[in-house]
């Protein structure tokens, strides 16, 4: 009896991975400038979007927002929301961020300006690391679903 349970959950497994119908597509950025970067903007799993993170980075000249935790924070969900229209997302199909910031002391600044861009209040982990790509004072990456 137990080689016969053995043999169908095997079959079952078998079964379950054959009908996998997942697709994954690694989309190229929407900016020229980045099209070297070693990592993909967003990936997307079936409705699943997966944002790489975004700092408070200008595109348009590549470099940092001047201002401080307040012009990043706006500047970095500003770039996110770029990415997300480019794939005909908004951020109200945001439901899951990470936060990362430089120092935690700027949690209260960076939440004022957070929730403008999310009233929906996705899912969220904050943290502080000691250094974040270009000297930055906030990194912010997501996960959104598309309806």
């Amino acid at each position: 009896m137990k080689n016969i349970l053995c043999i169908l959950c095997f079959a079952l497994v078998i079964q379950a991975c054959q009908t996998d119908t997942r697709t994954i597509i690694f989309h190229k950025t929407h900016e020229p400038k980045k099209s070297a970067a070693p990592f993909s903007d967003i990936v997307q799993v079936d409705d699943l979007y997966f944002l790489s993170g975004q700092i408070g980075m200008d595109h348009s000249t590549r470099k940092l927002v001047e201002g401080g935790i307040k012009a990043e924070t706006k500047q970095t969900l500003e770039n996110i929301k770029a990415v997300l229209k480019h794939h005909n997302l908004e951020m109200k199909h945001v439901v899951k961020c990470t936060v990362i910031l430089s120092d935690i002391e700027d949690f209260a600044t960076c939440n004022a300006v957070y929730r403008t861009y999310f009233p929906q209040k996705p899912a969220r982990t904050t943290f502080a690391a000691k250094d974040l790509a270009m000297g930055a004072t906030i990194e912010i990456e997501c996960i959104a679903v598309k309806p």
